[in-house]
């Protein structure tokens, strides 16, 4: 029933699987008939503590009794906490907007830096460069600073001017120009294919830039809030950006887009806004999924449960070496590498028939984004339907 009104009233944007899924508990989601399914993509990383988390349930319904929303011309104190925890967690000296969506997130960040760009050179600086590969949203201008042709397409041009793309890190130093203000990059390039950058070669970048007066913004809508390893990708890489964005896992799964940058100053009121950005429900919701991840992290539970993760990953690879060529990834941002396409897309396929639920990424990447908070005995089962799935592909 739900399947033809959804196909009625509802936009033809997704490649929908028709299963109605109706209650969640961690890594391990119901649907309607009962049947359970081990969740390895966490709604592609948003579901970060889990589905049907108490502690995140009932914050969001004890602020929902008190304010859901005022609007952002008065004080909104979760907002304000939320963004000092920011601050406390990146151990970077960064204020921060809030916005709903990760592609939000990345709007604010090119508008910071064009502001940038024209307030302190002499010639107006405005062009950022990205990698091939790259995603950084689906607005008409994150989409033309998405390095991957297959999203520009004709029919939603003319796409805004001011982007360019390498097709590694060492290209962009040649790229460079007078006009150029910033380089936009993924740590660990999610929809490309779960591609981790080497960290020399980032740290390398990040050093020339600052020395050019340059902006370095990273967008961390994937790789943020621990799904690293770390509170940011960039902790990892000990790198100080100039602008980080955030999105994703950051609330649990309430709408939420974060912007921080170390120029606390650049914009002014009505350089930038949001009608819901920052409001009381999801800055709360972002107070208390930090506050279980950092106590998860600080327990060492996290860190167990990667490598849990990758000795299971290492285990599937070294066994079906028909199907998968390496794994990739690193934290709980996790691949393998296909064969080919089609392989991809039949693995896809018997994963959920068996009861997993994983993800594409890129043209061959078999990819997965588990709850971060995923228990061990949720990890062996999974892994056990996937080994059921490819025996059954053999």
């Amino acid at each position: 029933m739900y399947e033809k009104i959804d196909k009625d009233y509802v936009l033809n944007t997704y490649a929908r699987n028709y299963v109605n899924f109706k209650q969640g508990i961690n890594a391990t989601l119901y649907d309607e008939k009962g049947k359970d399914y081990i969740d390895f993509t966490s709604g592609i990383g948003v579901s970060s503590v889990g589905h049907g988390n108490a502690r995140l349930a009932n914050a969001i319904c004890e602020q929902a009794k008190n304010l859901i929303y005022t609007s952002n011309l008065f004080l909104i104190e979760p907002q304000a906490k939320l963004a000092k925890k920011l601050a406390f967690l990146s151990g970077f000296d960064m204020a921060t907007f809030f916005a709903n969506s990760g592609a939000e997130a990345n709007e604010g960040a090119i508008k910071i830096a064009r502001k940038y760009g024209e307030r302190n050179f002499n010639n107006k600086k405005y062009k950022i460069i990205t990698l091939e590969n790259s995603f950084h949203g689906r607005t008409i201008t994150t989409v033309k600073a998405t390095g991957q042709k297959s999203f520009h397409k004709s029919e939603f041009s003319p796409y805004p001017d001011g982007f360019s793309y390498d097709h590694n890190i060492k290209n962009i130093y040649k790229s460079i120009d007078d006009e150029t203000i910033a380089v936009m990059i993924e740590l660990v390039q999610g929809e490309g294919g779960v591609q981790p950058f080497d960290k020399k070669e980032i740290q390398d970048l990040a050093k020339f830039l600052k020395e050019k007066g340059l902006l370095l913004i990273v967008d961390e809508v994937q790789t943020g809030v621990y799904r690293s390893g770390e509170f940011l990708a960039a902790n990892l890489y000990d790198i100080e950006p100039d602008i980080i964005t955030l999105a994703k896992g950051l609330a649990g799964g309430v709408p939420i887009g974060a912007v921080m940058t170390k120029h606390k100053d650049i914009f002014e009121p009505g350089d930038h806004g949001s009608t819901f950005g920052g409001n009381f429900l999801s800055t709360r919701a972002g107070l208390e999924v930090l506050d279980i991840l950092e106590s998860y992290k600080n327990s060492g539970l996290l860190d167990e449960s990667f490598l849990y993760f990758e000795e299971k990953l290492s285990e599937i690879c070294k066994n079906y070496p028909n199907f998968f060529t390496e794994h990739v990834g690193l934290g709980l941002m996790r691949g393998f590498r296909c064969k080919d396409a089609e392989t991809l897309t039949k693995i896809v396929k018997a994963c959920f028939n068996e009861g997993l639920l994983v993800l594409k990424a890129g043209k061959n990447t078999l990819r997965m984004l588990p709850p971060l908070t995923i228990s061990k005995d949720e990890i062996n089962e999974g892994f056990k339907r996937m080994t059921s799935a490819l025996d059954w592909m053999s």
